[in-house]
Order: C-alpha cells, then structure tokens, then sequence
C-alpha cells in the first residue's frame, strides 16, 4: 500500500520521505510543483495542495496511510480540516499527525492553536492517529548562525525555563517509524500522542555557552526582547507571521517547553540509538 506525505519538501518532510524510501516503502508526495520536488528517486509525486479537493482527493486515492503536516500560514487549520475530512471521506484509517508540545498550553499563539484544534477534530471525530508534538526544533537556528559566529551574541528569546530542542532528523525518522507501524498493523491503531523532544533543556544562557565551547569564544546570550524579536522578523516575514513568532517567543519566556517524565527515554527506545543533541548540531553547522 501506499504512504502519502504532505509538506514533502520541507525541513521535517524531506526527512520522513527519505527515511520511508530508506525502508522500502511506496511513498506519495504532495508537492506544487512536481518539477522543483527533488526528491528522491521512487517517489510519486502528486501534483496539487490542501485547499485544492480535486487534487487532494486524487492525491489519496489508493493512499492507505497519511502523514499530515502543514506549515505556518493564515489559512494552516483550514488546510488541516480539509486533510483529514478528505482522508475520512477515502476511508484512509491510519494518519500520523505533526502538531506541536504544549499545543493547549500556548492558547494564544495562533499555530499552536490551530494545531490543537485539529487535534481536538481527529480525536473527537474518532480519527486513528498519532499526534507527533515535537518542542523547537534546533534546526531554526540555522538562521542565526552569521549573527552568533558575527556579532558574538547567540539572539533568539527563548529564555530560563529551558526548551528541549530536538532535531529535524529525528523528528522525520520518527514520523517514518509510526508510519509504518500504523501502515503494516493489521487493525487501525488507536489514538496516540507522542511529545518529541531533544536530550537536553536548554536555557538562552545554555545554548549560548554551548556555541561558545564549539567556537572556543565568548558568545553571550541577547537576552529576553520578545518585541524586538518580532522587529526583527518583520524584515524577513509577514507581519502577522512575526507577531506570531513573538507570542511564541513570550510563552518560552514564562512556560519553556520542557518534556514529560519518560519522553526522552522512550524516543531513545523508538529510534534504539540516542537524540541527536544540540552541541553536535552546533558543531556540524559551525564547521560548515
């Protein structure tokens, strides 16, 4: 049968894609634009987009599993609803779902929000899945390395209660182990929720200091400016996306996103080899 997985392209799809084909899966991909895909080769791709229900509704067509993830945009929980009644309407009993740790405890920041509400859909319409809420994912700091290596100043707001940052990689190799564990059950499984977190907490002054044993330099830690975060984004995003981001960066300030008693011993056991911290992911983008 076949895995369909939409946001294929992106930083956590790429990953549950190529880690579906490394286990000989028939994997299907929701892309706009077949030819920009680049993905690997044995993927079908199905040309369309969630708000598109003719090319949706062709794209699960002899689909038995899916994997629904949705980026950050005004219309996400439109997209999501549409999925999953889509899904429904194919008789597809098996979904693995991205939402985000803390989804009903960020009520104010939009795409948590929207994510707890499909959340809330997929259980009380009685949906099979596996709700996957991964904490920040270490790859955002991608985007700041030239800031840190540049200025010395490691700059996002995420504050003293510490966030248990994990890697996209894992993120994606664990989606592709409930994908397939869902796919080859010969029952649809039951409702499940998994927090995905990495092997430490880390605090701004913690991330700061461990860039600062990669570089062999001071880097200090920029501080808890939750608006000037947002100034800043507003010079590379919507403005509604920024402010997005703040509120997020407001709720690390005074809850983090710390894992539950187990989670990291039990994601351990799912991929049977350790999370990827966050000082090798430091080390491989800094020697990059």
């Amino acid at each position: 049968m076949t895995i369909l997985v939409t946001g294929a392209t992106g930083t956590v799809g790429r990953h549950v894609v190529d880690q579906l084909v490394k286990r000989g899966v028939d994997v299907r991909a929701l892309v706009r634009d077949p030819a920009k895909a680049d993905l690997l080769a044995g993927v079908a791709l199905a040309k369309g987009d969630l708000l598109d229900v003719d090319s949706l509704r062709s794209a699960v067509s002899g689909v038995s599993t899916l994997f629904l993830l949705n980026a950050v945009t005004p219309d996400e929980i439109t997209q999501a609803l549409i999925a999953l009644n889509i899904a429904r309407e194919a008789g597809i009993e098996r979904i693995v779902y991205l939402s985000v740790i803390h989804s009903d405890v960020y009520v104010n920041v939009p795409h948590f929000a929207g994510k707890f509400a499909v959340e809330r859909m997929i259980k009380q319409m009685g949906l099979n899945a596996t709700i996957l809420r991964p904490a920040y994912f270490m790859n955002n700091d991608l985007t700041i390395k030239d800031v840190v290596t540049g200025h010395g100043v490691y700059p996002m707001p995420i504050g003293a209660k510490g966030l248990a940052m994990i890697d996209a990689g894992d993120i994606g190799e664990i989606a592709a182990i409930e994908l397939i564990r869902r796919e080859q059950s010969a029952a649809p499984l039951p409702l499940t929720r998994i927090n995905l977190v990495g092997p430490d907490t880390l605090t701004g002054a913690d991330a700061a200091a461990v860039w600062s044993e990669v570089l062999g330099r001071p880097i200090g830690y920029g501080g808890d400016n939750a608006a000037g975060f947002e100034t800043n984004l507003r010079q590379v995003m919507p403005n509604w996306m920024a402010f997005d981001m703040r509120l997020m960066a407001e709720r690390f300030l005074s809850d983090g996103m710390v894992p539950d008693e187990g989670d990291v011993a039990r994601l351990t056991a799912l991929l049977g080899r350790p999370l990827r911290s966050y000082r090798d992911f430091v080390a491989e983008i800094a020697a990059a």
